[in-house]
């Protein structure tokens, strides 16, 4: 199989990812919840992992960097965690229904207000315009560092600027982490969600909430932490404070891993994906009966259409006659589609990894040729 969804999960797992996971699994214990020696030293490699996350996106330190099972829940423990009664949101039509549905839940239950920033004309967020929608109750504006319909990348940093000090910003790097530079102290994010098993070459179940010390989010899962277990209150401290239950060691592990392969190579990533988009944009824009609905992008993301067929039959017939793998659908994005006059067939996506390049761009051209 072609495998072309790798904006749902990566579908390749570089050896040294693999690896980490068997001896993980090969030495199971619970980190830093008993004082035997393998507690110990795996609860160690946890604090390295914590430590190499803050590093690689220029965060606050161990501490404020939190592993969850998901971006998904990591983008919760952000917004239920910081939010209040009262508090108004602002977030983009390029939003995933892990930053809408949280909303929806606060707006239903707590009267937290959001507002939804429009796309440009070409697609993309202005800066001032979110600016626009920000006001004196605003506590927090949600922004994607990549599209996962579009891969387009909005400028953080300028969003950032636009909004003022006083807001605080979070970033859902589900699709940006491990494809885009991203740095929390220069672009100003108070709250990053990272997906380990998308561009960071993780397994599933591997992901983290980091944030600045500007926010103190409130714990959303109560339970064992191995430390003040005295008390019947989450501790005061953090991460044990938002870190409820046993962590999975193999998980860590294969995002210790992939975050050094992403360090090591994410220029040379993006400068490849970034090629390779151009490329199917150009090849895809002169096919017969498809519209592309993508720039060239680092994340390496192909969205298209079929003027006759919906987008899930395109994919299923790219699946069963070609064995290509990609998403047809809304990608649980709404808005996107809704503003891109794409809802309710939704859109097919390729979505490329930095280990493929021409060999299966040319296969998915060919496929769509035929069809």
């Amino acid at each position: 199989m072609i495998y072309l969804d790798n904006a749902a999960t990566g579908g390749f797992k570089p050896s040294a990812v693999q690896s980490a996971v068997l001896a993980a699994m090969r030495t199971c214990a619970n980190p830093g919840r008993s004082g035997h020696r393998l507690s110990i030293a795996q609860a160690e490699h946890v604090l390295a992992c914590r430590n190499l996350l803050s590093e690689l996106f220029d965060g606050y330190g161990f501490e404020r960097v939190v592993f969850t099972r998901s971006c998904t829940e990591a983008l919760n423990l952000a917004i239920l965690g910081t939010l209040k009664e009262g508090d108004h949101a602002v977030i983009t039509a390029l939003e995933h229904n892990s930053v809408i549905r949280p909303m929806e839940h606060l707006k239903a239950t707590k009267g937290v207000r959001y507002d939804v920033v429009p796309l440009t004309e070409t697609g993309g967020i202005d800066a001032d315009m979110v600016a626009s929608f920000v006001t004196d109750r605003t506590k927090l504006v949600a922004v994607t560092t990549a599209s996962n319909v579009t891969g387009y990348c909005p400028d953080l940093k300028a969003i950032r600027a636009a909004i003022g000090e006083k807001v605080l910003l979070a970033a859902d790097g589900a699709q940006g982490a491990g494809h885009i530079p991203i740095s929390m102290k220069e672009m100003g994010i108070d709250l990053l969600a990272i997906a380990g098993h998308k561009g960071m070459h993780a397994i599933q179940g591997a992901a983290a909430l980091l944030f600045s010390d500007r926010v103190d989010p409130e714990p959303v899962l109560f339970g064992g932490t191995g430390s003040e277990s005295y008390s019947a209150d989450m501790p005061a401290f953090y991460p044990d404070r938002l870190e409820a239950g046993t962590l999975s060691y193999p998980a860590i592990c294969s995002l210790f891993e992939g975050a050094l392969i992403g360090k090591a190579r994410i220029k040379e990533s993006a400068e490849s994906l970034l090629s390779l988009t151009a490329m199917l944009k150009k090849a895809i824009g002169e096919l017969n009966g498809y519209t592309p609905y993508f720039e060239a992008n680092p994340c390496g993301i192909v969205s298209f259409r079929h003027e006759r067929m919906a987008s899930e039959e395109v994919a299923t017939l790219l699946s069963e006659r070609f064995d290509i793998a990609v998403r047809g659908g809304l990608h649980c994005a709404p808005l996107v589609h809704g503003a891109l006059k794409t809802a309710p067939e939704g859109l097919v996506r390729a979505s490329f990894s930095c280990f493929q390049g021409r060999r299966e761009a040319i296969a998915l051209i060919a496929a769509l040729k035929a069809l």
